[in-house]
């Protein structure tokens, strides 16, 4: 008998408290990022605000090359370009301008392919 006197409440207390512990992770859990230009809280050509001065030129540059290739009707990558193959800047620096070329680029193709796509 004082078993279940002691085990009621005991396990009472464990479904609390690990309803609780649920509860408070799945709002503790991050969001999910976005894909990049959507719902995003500044104009899709702008990089990011955590971006270096080396990435915001990059991304800048992929913007520029993906319009190229979209008003010359190319189907290109961002990695066929010489500017992401061969970028003018340290070679320190490299993977940063290709990673905001990248990003940059990507972004415009989407944002031209929605808009085009809106239009028809």
């Amino acid at each position: 008998m004082k078993v279940k006197v002691f085990a009621i409440p005991a396990l009472t207390i464990a479904l609390a408290a690990a309803a609780g512990w649920m509860t408070t992770k799945a709002n503790a859990a991050p969001l999910a990022q976005p894909a990049a230009g959507l719902y995003q809280d500044h104009p899709w050509d702008e990089p990011p605000g955590e971006y270096r001065e080396v990435q915001k030129k990059g991304f800048h540059d992929g913007i520029e090359a993906a319009r190229h290739d979209f008003e010359s009707h190319n189907h290109k990558d961002a990695d066929d370009h010489d500017n992401y193959r061969h970028p003018h800047v340290e070679r320190s620096l490299r993977d940063d301008y290709r990673d905001g070329f990248k990003r940059g680029y990507d972004a415009a193709m989407h944002h031209l392919r929605e808009e085009h796509h809106d239009h028809d």
